[in-house]
């Protein structure tokens, strides 16, 4: 990164060093792992190592790793595919359970499903800190159990950070006979992702979230999870997702989890100290910055380490992106997938934030990268960019 500071790692992190070294030999290596010549034998055998080492870090079986292109493709087979699957089975099972504050892989996937295959929702609300109550979930699963196909709920939230209760809802899902997917990509290298403990039928995580290449992810699905797949062709992974499976990027990915999850404990110390230093830092300029979701110094298990979301009374979080942007502050207003839509965030409103105060949202996320002097120098930009991005405020509107 050649910016003063990179405080963006939610929607990006940079791939770690050894990470590209691994990658750029795998390429010159070459091969089809569906191949059973030599080449493709050495390629067969890159994976499935790679398939052991995401296992391990993920705590699941090797069986249970399904690779794929990242994090949209993983979230889509899971919900798609189990409820086309659930459905076919009885077809009663129409509703899903998903929280409001999903990402949109899973909330437009959900969209497509109610516009196209007669599927019903019901929201899983969240508190003014973005958490959800696995109490709710019970009660929604209770008005009619035998017509629920799915529950998905995400492990941590992509703007504001929050932990979501997964494993509790995934028991209440059980009781009943119901799936439960997660989606896990801002999880995995934030915090402790184990897939057997989690309860959870699928996991969704996407390698460039933790140091490894963009095209990469991985949807873990339980032997038993039963899923229609939403491409066909070679079934290269368990008849559920077709296609040339991308040795190079599966290898990249398989180390980046294995070095995160290696650095974990040490890490979460180390983002969380540097949060704390940038959410202080920022409340004592005195300029009237609120802190989204829960927040308690040294605290992870109810917000992730590395993720800050300030609200700045009086301005557009647009231009005060521009503005830091400027002046070599790389963040963000909240989800790249949404990024340049001029509506506030679908999170910030789920939880009670007003239209108005959503709209002076910005997103600082840390990761292994980043260092007192990325705080440091976000700290000292952030009081220009509020006046002007005031001031800018102001004179649309028609102030002085």
């Amino acid at each position: 990164m050649n910016s003063s500071a990179y405080l963006d790692h939610a929607a990006t992190t940079p791939t770690r060093p050894e990470v590209v070294a691994a990658i750029s030999e795998q390429l010159v290596a070459g091969g089809n792992a569906s191949s059973l010549h030599t080449v493709g034998r050495a390629a067969r055998k890159v994976v499935e190592e790679s398939r052991e080492a995401v296992a391990r870090a993920l705590g699941c079986g090797p069986s249970e790793v399904v690779f794929t292109s990242g994090g949209t493709e993983s979230d889509n087979l899971a919900v798609k595919g189990t409820f086309w699957h659930r459905r076919a089975q009885d077809p009663r099972r129409t509703r899903v359970l998903v929280g409001t504050t999903e990402h949109h892989a899973v909330l437009d996937a959900v969209e497509h499903l109610v516009d196209h295959d007669g599927a019903t929702v019901d929201w899983i609300e969240v508190d003014r800190l973005g958490r959800s109550d696995p109490a709710q979930v019970r009660e929604l699963i209770e008005r009619d159990p035998a017509s629920v196909a799915l529950v998905s709920m995400m492990w941590a939230n992509n703007e504001v950070g929050t932990i979501q209760p997964v494993a509790d809802v995934a028991a209440v899902a059980h009781e009943h006979g119901i799936p439960m997917h997660t989606d896990a990509v801002q999880a995995v290298g934030q915090v402790p992702v184990d897939f057997t403990a989690s309860g959870a039928d699928l996991l969704t995580a996407s390698a460039h979230k933790f140091g490894g290449p963009l095209g990469a992810g991985v949807l873990l699905a339980r032997r038993d999870a039963a899923l229609t797949p939403i491409t066909h062709g070679g079934g290269q992974e368990r008849q559920l997702r077709s296609g040339t499976l991308n040795t190079p990027g599966i290898r990249g990915m398989a180390l980046a989890a294995s070095l995160a999850t290696q650095d974990l404990p040490g890490e979460q110390d180390r983002l969380a100290a540097l949060r704390d230093k940038l959410i202080r830092g920022a409340l004592d300029l005195g300029l009237d910055i609120e802190v989204t979701g829960a927040h308690e110094v040294g605290n992870v298990s109810a917000r992730l380490a590395g993720n800050a979301h300030l609200r700045v009374p009086g301005c557009d979080g647009d231009s005060l992106l521009y503005l830091l942007d400027a002046a070599g502050i790389e963040c963000s207003t909240g989800s790249a997938c949404q990024a340049g839509v001029p509506q506030p965030s679908h999170v910030l409103l789920a939880m009670g934030i007003s239209e108005d105060d959503a709209r002076g949202a910005l997103r600082l996320t840390l990761g292994h990268t980043s260092t007192d002097a990325d705080v440091a120098a976000f700290l000292e930009a952030l009081p220009a960019a509020v006046e002007r991005a005031r001031r800018a405020r102001s004179a649309s509107r028609g102030g002085r």
